[in-house]
């Protein structure tokens, strides 16, 4: 039988054991990109190469509109909507008039480039370079026709509703955007 001090050390040696098991766990980012315009579609990458340099496991998991962002016929042409925008200069019955979308995105891309901000286009390449993974959605691509083919290359795989769970079970931050 072990005495009450020699009880004590395992159990702090475990304790430690597993307290350093856990802080080096690599941390997980999973970001669910749901819609497909321009100004919705840079927020998950800004999060994702960032928590990748971070040295994060990170996931970007794609599905209805957000589908647009890794389809190749509408992901380099992403638009700025100025209808139901209260963050644009102009109001609302203006952003209705034709003409209105493609001025907004014209302006916001302008404004990118004047900054310095990486197109979107960047953002993907950096963003595979970095290892986030892209998942497509099966039930989106089910409902909406879009086949393996239509993807960019940088998608992963694609995947049900069940594999996402999976995937953010254990994440230490899942976000909706």
């Amino acid at each position: 039988m072990l005495s009450h001090h020699k009880e004590f050390r395992i159990f702090s040696l475990v304790h430690t054991l597993e307290v350093r098991k856990l802080s080096e766990k690599k941390k997980k980012l999973l970001v669910v990109c749901s819609k497909g315009t321009i100004d919705n579609a840079l927020p998950p990458f800004f999060l994702a190469t960032t928590a990748a340099s971070m040295n994060w496991e990170t996931h970007l998991y794609f599905t209805f509109w957000g589908m647009d962002i890794i389809t190749k016929k509408k992901s380099e042409n992403l638009k700025l909507s100025p209808v139901g925008n209260p963050s644009l200069p102009m109001p609302n019955i203006i952003g209705m008039l034709p003409g209105m979308t493609a001025m907004a995105t014209k302006m916001i891309k302008s404004k990118m480039k004047k900054t310095n901000m990486p197109s979107l286009e960047e953002m993907i390449k950096t963003a595979k370079d970095l290892g986030v993974k892209f998942h497509a959605c099966t039930p989106t691509m089910q409902l909406t026709g879009v086949t393996k083919d239509d993807l960019i290359p940088e998608v992963d795989d694609i995947i049900g509703v069940a594999t996402f769970l999976e995937l953010a079970q254990d994440a230490d931050v899942t976000l909706f955007i």
